[in-house]
């Protein structure tokens, strides 16, 4: 948890703002948990959609989430803007760990730090499929860092 805690902005190579809403908040008045997993999910799904080409309507490979985790250092609070970012800390032929931090604007030390392995299926019959060449191309460009592991290509 330490390593993640001291990562900084300069440690994901793309990012997403988001504006907090009231209904983020929970009775303590900061953003409840599972408003994170929702910025998580949508910051993954913006990369996909703008950098690799899949359109969840029609994509042939979907990926499933095997497992996550979110480590939380600082309470954050509506109305706070935030700012998600992105790594690939792996990427294998038919599944990844991603890393995603959420700052708050004008912060750069991390609030939380979820990571996230997918495993990409093929819509059809549920098993696993290879990441289509744009896709694993697009998911490289996020893999930096000495813990991260690409696969070969």
């Amino acid at each position: 948890m330490s390593q993640l805690k001291s990562r900084k902005r300069q440690d994901y190579p793309y990012f997403l703002s988001y504006r907090t809403r009231w209904s983020d908040n929970d009775q303590y008045s900061h953003v409840n948990n599972s408003a994170y997993n929702l910025w998580f999910d949508s910051i993954i799904n913006t990369y996909f959609i703008e950098h690799c080409a899949m359109d969840p309507a029609t994509t042939k490979r979907m990926g499933l989430v095997i497992s996550s985790t979110c480590d939380f250092f600082a309470p954050l609070s509506f109305p706070q803007i935030v700012d998600l970012g992105l790594r690939v800390n792996k990427l294998g032929n038919s599944s990844m760990v991603y890393e995603t931090a959420v700052f708050a604007e004008g912060s750069d030390v991390p609030a939380a730090v979820g990571t996230y392995t997918l495993v990409f299926v093929d819509r059809a019959t549920s098993r696993s499929a290879p990441m289509e060449p744009q896709m694993r191309q697009a998911l490289g460009r996020l893999v930096l860092g000495p813990e991260s592991v690409p696969a070969k290509l």
